[in-house]
């Protein structure tokens, strides 16, 4: 087990931070729809969407991240659980990052839309660059090892929807604001925020080797195929495409690469 000793009151308080953070980024959308408190996020994802858009069903995606989060920072919440090297390492990122998610619902709502790109984007990076950063340890941590299910897949699971969710928001953003760079059009600017989000999953995959990271990042463009087949075929099967080669690339990587064993690159 990788929990190997009792927390101290420094660390006590950053997961009471955990604690609060991951109830935040929660609670945040439901007082949000319950006051209707400014944009709902669809209407905020509406305005900008003519250049790359996803179907509102893969935002569904949100409630078993939101209960993944809660598992996780529920979990360290608990005085039997000992402080790991996932937990030590992870709890400041962690927190970060559920707070970035929570302002963003305010953000949205309040039709911030540069605010959000900023958010998004930091919330990603202040999650990832630690994971990566940690990769070995995540690897190398046992099957059955409550922080592979109850750390790595939940953060893991965020920060994979985070990769395809932060492009989308910086497309419609430039979109709405009509910012996009001329010397691509604009199936050309969704097409390589697809393939930047694919290479970006598979590269992550590589060092973290759990399905946990992809399989968001491919729901997503499966969501973004769903949209856009009917009004931009080459765009939507393009995602469809490229939701089966990270899916294809993360299966081998996960289940055909040994995590203990170090390869050379």
């Amino acid at each position: 087990m990788s929990a190997i000793e009792r927390p101290t009151p420094a660390q006590q308080t950053r997961r009471l931070a955990v604690l609060a953070a991951a109830v935040f980024a929660m609670v945040a959308p439901i007082v949000q729809h319950l006051l209707g408190f400014g944009l709902s996020q669809a209407a905020f994802a509406a305005d900008g969407n003519q250049t790359l858009q996803v179907a509102g069903y893969a935002f569904s995606i949100w409630g078993p991240i939101y209960l993944g989060l809660l598992v996780y920072a529920g979990r360290q919440a608990l005085p039997q659980t000992g402080e790991s090297v996932l937990i030590n390492r992870m709890g400041w990122p962690s927190a970060v990052a559920m707070f970035g998610i929570g302002m963003w619902i305010i953000a949205a709502a309040l039709n911030l839309k540069a605010a959000s790109v900023v958010i998004i984007f930091a919330s990603l990076l202040a999650l990832l660059v630690p994971m990566l950063a940690t990769a070995k340890t995540i690897r190398t941590t046992g099957v059955m090892d409550r922080d592979r299910w109850f750390l790595t897949w939940p953060l893991a699971a965020l920060a994979g929807w985070l990769t395809i969710a932060a492009p989308l928001n910086l497309i419609t953003t430039a979109t709405a604001f009509d910012a996009l760079p001329a010397f691509l059009s604009p199936t050309g600017w969704a097409v390589a925020a697809i393939v930047a989000a694919v290479l970006v999953g598979i590269k992550a995959t590589l060092y973290l080797r759990t399905m946990a990271y992809s399989l968001p990042i491919a729901w997503g463009l499966v969501g973004a195929f769903v949209a856009e087949q009917e009004r931009n075929p080459l765009l939507g099967f393009t995602a469809l495409g490229a939701a089966f080669v990270l899916v294809t690339a993360a299966v081998i990587i996960t289940f055909g690469l040994k995590r203990g064993i170090e390869r050379p690159r």
